[in-house]
């Protein structure tokens, strides 16, 4: 089987020039389809997941990718195409490319790093590879254009259980969330352990609540209206908490000891409403990801021994601690960043074995990619994934 492949495609670009807004700084332009390195595989994309990273992307902040996407073995161009998870069909299969070919349907994995790198040679962990980077935020050619290449251990078979759009926003938060909850020896998830989950309306926290809640753990949300918190009710979350009650949000650094007692009177109310939840049982683990707010009191209601892990910063990547209850009561902080393509097979196989799929809020038009961004850097009212169509309405011409 052979797919005719254009010399062009259409592609939402990011230039120097548009970043800053997010819904003006996209824009649909003619690309030339790339050439293919020896190792990598070209995906006709059918769907791709709209994640966080876009946004930083379109605003340039905290990095202007653009300036750096021929840091991973790319050629550095003046544009750059975002999108870090997608599912699609393979259109070309380069010559040292291993278990694919010509008309599979995979999805794309967005954690990469180059296979000639001598951390991959001498056979030590990927993940910690020198050249490790998010496909489509670090690197360029990502899943927001006609087609993408990429290396051939990105690509797993799609799930037959999912559709394109599931498929296309299962790999970058369902990996995330499973890696968080099992890969951390010492504090893997164990049946009756309590998770809080912040955001948990949100991708990442919707995933987190089913997967913890089929595993026989206790998810605990934390959300910002009582409009999400009941959607958590219904998805299996044992209850939740609006942290709009609360006013302690942000940094501890600089408080006196006066401020900081009151600091820890409110964080200790929030503490007690888990325990209203619970049964006065504090989280083994807390799915951490606003960051600078919140990580001051995800580190204090953490149960002695527990783990805080940390996948993000969306209200800040600065942030301060009491450094006590790290040694005191011994808990950890663990920084989670995507995961293997191991880790995503697992996954796969996990959301099989208990009937666990995304949850999609929204699919968009191909058209509608910005406001895509938009609405996600809103985030008002959005109960799981977001996804773009790209290809779902085309003929691939063979």
């Amino acid at each position: 089987m052979n797919y005719e492949i254009p010399e062009f495609m259409h592609a939402w670009t990011l230039r120097t020039e548009r970043l800053g807004n997010v819904e003006t700084a996209f824009a649909d332009e003619m690309v030339r389809v790339p050439k293919l390195k020896s190792s990598q595989v070209l995906v006709a994309n059918m769907s791709a997941g709209i994640n966080y990273n876009g946004i930083w992307a379109a605003r340039g902040m905290p990095k202007n990718v653009i300036e750096s996407n021929g840091l991973y073995g790319d050629k550095q161009e003046d544009f750059h195409i975002t999108g870090s998870e997608s599912s699609g069909i393979v259109v070309a299969v380069g010559e040292k490319a291993k278990n694919l070919k010509v008309g599979d349907e995979v999805c794309i994995f967005g954690h990469r790093y180059l296979p000639d790198c001598p951390h991959i040679k001498a056979g030590l962990p990927p993940e910690y590879s020198p050249t490790a980077h998010i496909w489509g935020y670090e690197s360029n050619w990502g899943a927001f254009a006609e087609y993408s290449p990429v290396y051939d251990f990105q690509c797993v078979p799609k799930p037959k259980f999912m559709d394109w759009n599931e498929a296309s926003v299962c790999t970058a938060t369902g990996v995330t969330i499973y890696r968080m909850l099992f890969h951390w020896k010492g504090n893997e998830l164990h049946k009756g352990d309590v998770v809080l989950i912040w955001g948990g309306s949100g991708g990442l926290g919707s995933y987190a609540i089913q997967m913890v809640r089929a595993y026989g753990g206790i998810p605990v949300a934390v959300v910002s209206d009582d409009v999400k918190g009941e959607y958590c009710v219904s998805i299996g979350v044992e209850g939740y908490i609006n942290r709009k009650k609360y006013r302690h949000w942000g940094s501890i650094d600089g408080m006196n000891e006066k401020e900081y007692q009151v600091w820890l009177m409110q964080a200790g109310k929030f503490r007690n409403e888990i325990f209203s939840i619970t049964g006065k049982r504090s989280p083994a683990i807390v799915i951490e990801h606003p960051g600078s707010d919140t990580l001051a009191t995800s580190l204090l209601v953490c149960k002695d021994g527990g783990m805080v892990v940390l996948c993000g910063a969306t209200t800040g990547y600065i942030s301060s601690i009491d450094l006590r209850y790290l040694w005191i009561h011994q808990k950890r902080i663990q920084g989670s960043h995507g995961g293997t393509t191991e880790d995503c097979r697992d996954f796969l196989k996990f959301s099989e074995e208990y009937g666990i799929k995304p949850i999609l809020h929204k699919v968009y038009h191909w058209s509608e990619l910005p406001k895509a961004h938009a609405d996600l850097e809103k985030g008002e009212g959005i109960k799981g994934k977001l996804a773009v169509n790209i290809g779902l309405d085309k003929e691939l011409k063979k």
